[in-house]
C-alpha cells in the first residue's frame, strides 16, 4: 500500500514538473527591439531627448567603428582579421551579442551598435505604453518586465581591462557623461 502511495506521489510531482516546464517554454521571449523603437517615446526635448543623446554618443557607432583603420589595426595586432565579425569585438560593440536569433525582433539591427537595450535589457516586455506608464508611476516593478537598473557592473562588462585596453569605467563620473534621465516633473510617455 505504501508503495502505491509513493508511486502516486512521484507521478504527481512528475506531471507538475512537466506542466511547469511547458509553462516556461510557452512564455514569450523578451526580444531586443532596437533603438528605433525607443525613439518613439524617448526623443522629445521635454522628456529628456534620450534617443538623441544616445545617437550622438560613441555607443551608437560602436559597431561601425569596427570598420575604421584603427580598429582594423588593433584587430590585426590581436590576430583577428575582421573586427566586425570577431567575437572578441562584437561582444561589446553590438547589443545582445551571441543571443539566439529568436531573441531579436525584425526591427533590430546590429549596425546601431551599443543600443538602449544593451544597458536597460531587451525591451519587448516593457516597451508597451501601459507598462512604461506603470513603471514610471511606480505602480509596476520594471525588473519584472526585464527593464534593468544600470549600475557600475553594467558598464564594467565592457569597460574593463580586457575590452578597453586597461581603461576601467569610472563610476559615477563616466556615467554622468552619458546620463539621459527623465527631467524632473516629466510625465510618463504620452499615448
Amino acid at each position: 500500500m505504501k508503495l502505491v502511495r509513493w508511486v502516486a506521489v512521484l507521478m504527481v510531482f512528475s506531471f507538475a514538473g512537466i506542466a511547469f516546464a511547458a509553462d516556461e517554454a510557452a512564455k514569450p521571449v523578451n526580444q531586443y527591439l532596437g533603438a528605433g523603437k525607443c525613439k518613439t517615446c524617448h526623443n522629445s526635448a521635454k522628456k529628456g531627448a534620450q534617443f538623441t543623446k544616445w545617437a550622438e554618443s560613441k555607443h551608437a557607432n560602436a559597431y561601425l567603428v569596427l570598420a575604421s583603420p584603427k580598429a582594423i589595426e588593433i584587430a590585426k595586432a590581436k590576430g583577428l582579421t575582421n573586427p566586425q565579425k570577431a567575437a572578441e569585438c562584437l561582444e561589446c560593440h553590438v547589443t545582445g551579442y551571441n543571443e539566439p536569433k529568436d531573441h531579436f525582433a525584425a526591427s533590430f539591427s546590429d549596425s546601431m551598435g551599443v543600443q538602449c537595450e544593451s544597458c536597460h535589457g531587451a525591451g519587448s516586455n516593457y516597451s508597451k505604453m501601459a507598462t512604461m506608464k506603470d513603471i514610471t508611476a511606480k505602480k509596476a516593478d520594471g525588473a519584472k518586465f526585464g527593464l534593468l537598473t544600470v549600475t557600475k557592473d553594467t558598464c564594467a562588462k565592457c569597460h574593463n581591462e580586457r575590452a578597453t585596453g586597461g581603461k576601467f569605467v569610472s563610476w559615477p563620473a563616466d556615467s554622468a557623461k552619458i546620463a539621459h534621465p527623465m527631467p524632473p516633473g516629466a510625465a510618463a510617455p504620452a499615448e
